[in-house]
């Protein structure tokens, strides 16, 4: 193995082996294909029949149920796919499964049936399961007995994760919004395909890296533990007491009651929306079947993370108290910032003025083709660093990076010539998408420079801030939506507005979504890594589901008291908790136990 990791350095590009780039578009074509999509739901499944581009004409909260059930799943099939690919797979091929089953997916929606249409997204979810976590094993794997190097792999990787959602978002929403939801859909489906082509034909320079099943399994986190942080070592104490906490025949009870309970409800609470059909057709108390349901598996979730922590010896006990109350938070932070999936979205078309003339067009025109032209000249002239190291080795996978570039520069031409003739510009919904995605390149350099400076904040603080942050950016759109009536479904409010809250939830971004797995890995002990990692992907895909509830209400909101209204729940809550979170600071520091 170390053979390979060796031969794998003496091909560089900016200083990384040229494999870890073989991952980097690999990542990039897949985020291109899964952020393009994804933008495109809500707007198709709420679209007139009787349009110039018809949809399904669901109402918003029929979407957004749907939306939610099926963002919560991207976040739990990775747990059974990391397992796949550990006990059976391998890595690679898992990687490969991945791509293959989401092209066929993205194939399925751009047919536009009911059935075709449900069947994609159920492709989507399983590919998803088998690509997302095995990607970064492959890295981990890499970079053994270098970990000094892996801190700026991951930057350069996530970097890729950016501009795969920035160029899906805006090609796949162009084509969907201009020529037809189905040339969106199929767009996403056959980046996908190239990238797998790229990853499958440049197999040979991994050698056997990720190749077969590792024996112990081995969740990614930022940096190794023991080895890179020996303050953080697993004493002997702490050993013998998870060795005394196994799991008993009652958790594994309680572990498989809440996740039926849980799955129960995610399928469930869509077909009740919009089919009016129910798996578990009773009422108690005037309360649904769907809900109960979804009280009783949080319920015995609880039970078993509380009666779990409590077996642990002291300070393992407190720090794992911490991990739960950051998870809590991780859980409210998604429940309002994934509303741009949903109620954003549709904030950008129906209540958005996106019609410029004259000088406001052209600036736009101008500050859209620098945002469109200079990260693909970038990502163009590391293609061509690539080729030079590589076109003895895997010249065909080359061939087909090459191809898919081919590709983009020529679609983001006919978008940027049909944008530049245009008198009167209408701005695309789906562009205001792409602003997360260009904020966090931009803004990264600076949070990552002030996390490593004298006046980094605790846990409890960064949270906080980003919470805040998360606020105030609704606090913005409540305020540019403030004049729209009661029941508006359309109005005209200056774009300004939406622009200015996406850059706030990005910096809160910043400050709350990288820390949530770095904090676990220092807080959890080794062996507990895999189950708490699980629990993460939990809180996460809670947040998804939950975002997608609340933001399906913003009809009956705003129908009763106002749109700003709305928007104004969504500054009060995630403020009261990011307050929450900055007064539990000394709390929490006692319960971390040292660790920063």
């Amino acid at each position: 193995m170390n053979t390979d990791i060796e031969n794998l350095f003496k091909d560089k590009v900016l200083g990384h082996p040229a494999g870890l780039f073989i991952l980097f578009f690999t990542e990039m074509w897949e985020r291109f294909s899964f952020y393009g999509m994804r933008i495109l739901l809500v707007l198709f499944l709420t679209a007139p029949l009787l349009s110039d581009n018809p949809g399904w004409d669901w109402p918003r909260e029929h979407a957004l149920a749907l939306i939610g059930t099926y963002a919560s799943l991207l976040y739990l099939t990775p747990i059974i796919g990391g397992w796949i690919a550990d006990k059976i797979t391998g890595y690679r091929m898992a990687v490969v499964i991945g791509c293959i089953i989401m092209t066929l997916g993205h194939a399925s929606m751009a047919i536009e049936t009911t059935a075709s249409f449900y069947l994609g997204l159920t492709l989507l979810v399983i590919g998803t399961g088998f690509f997302k976590p095995n990607i970064t094993s492959i890295i981990s794997e890499m970079y053994k007995g270098k970990e000094s190097k892996k801190d700026g792999a991951y930057t350069l990787f996530y970097m890729g994760v950016n501009a795969g959602a920035f160029f899906g978002m805006m090609l796949c929403g162009y084509l969907a919004e201009n020529f037809g939801w189905s040339w969106g859909f199929g767009l996403a489906g056959i980046f996908m395909f190239l990238g797998m082509l790229q990853f499958l034909l440049a197999n040979k320079i991994f050698g056997e890296i990720g190749a077969k099943p590792s024996k112990v399994h081995e969740v990614e986190i930022p940096q190794d533990i023991n080895e890179k942080r020996p303050e953080l070592r697993i004493n002997e104490e702490d050993k013998v007491a998870i060795k005394l906490n196994p799991f008993t025949f009652y958790d594994y009870i309680l572990i498989v009651l809440s996740s039926v309970g849980g799955l129960l409800y995610l399928f469930n609470d869509p077909l009740e929306k919009i089919y009016d059909t129910s798996l578990v057709p009773f009422e108690i108390g005037g309360m649904s079947g769907t809900n109960i349901v979804v009280l009783a598996a949080l319920a015995m979730f609880l039970i078993l993370l509380i009666t779990r922590i409590a077996r642990y010896l002291p300070i393992v006990r407190d720090r794992l108290i911490a991990v739960s109350i950051f998870g809590l938070f991780t859980v409210f932070f998604f429940a309002f910032f994934e509303q741009s999936l949903g109620s954003m979205t549709l904030f950008a078309q129906d209540y958005t003025n996106r019609n410029l003339t004259g000088d406001s067009a052209v600036i736009f025109k101008i500050i859209d083709a620098l945002l469109t032209t200079v990260p693909l000249i970038i990502i163009t002239w590391v293609i061509f660093l690539l080729v030079k190291k590589t076109h003895n080795k895997i010249a065909w996978s080359n061939v087909a990076l090459s191809l898919a570039f081919v590709g983009i520069w020529g679609l983001v031409i006919f978008r940027l010539i049909d944008k530049f003739t245009q008198t009167e510009l209408e701005v695309d919904a789906t562009w205001f998408g792409i602003l997360n995605s260009f904020f966090i390149i931009t803004l990264a350099p600076f949070f990552s420079k002030w996390w490593e400076s004298k006046y980094n904040p605790s846990a409890a603080i960064k949270y906080g801030i980003g919470l805040v942050l998360l606020g105030l950016g609704f606090a913005v759109l409540s305020y540019g939506a403030s004049d729209i009536p009661p029941g508006a479904m359309t109005a005209s409010v200056s774009m300004i507005f939406l622009i200015l809250a996406y850059l706030l939830h990005t910096m809160g971004e910043l400050c709350l979504s990288p820390l949530g797995l770095s904090y676990l890995s220092k807080l959890v002990p080794a062996r507990m890594i895999g189950f708490m990692f699980g629990v993460w992907y939990l809180a996460i895909a809670v947040g998804q589901k939950a975002a997608n509830t609340m933001g399906g209400m913003i009809d009956k909101i705003s129908a009763e008291y106002s749109l700003g209204t709305f928007f104004l729940i969504f500054t009060l809550i995630p403020i009261g908790v990011g307050i929450i979170s900055m007064l539990l600071n000394p709390i929490l520091k006692k319960l971390m136990h040292g660790i920063r």
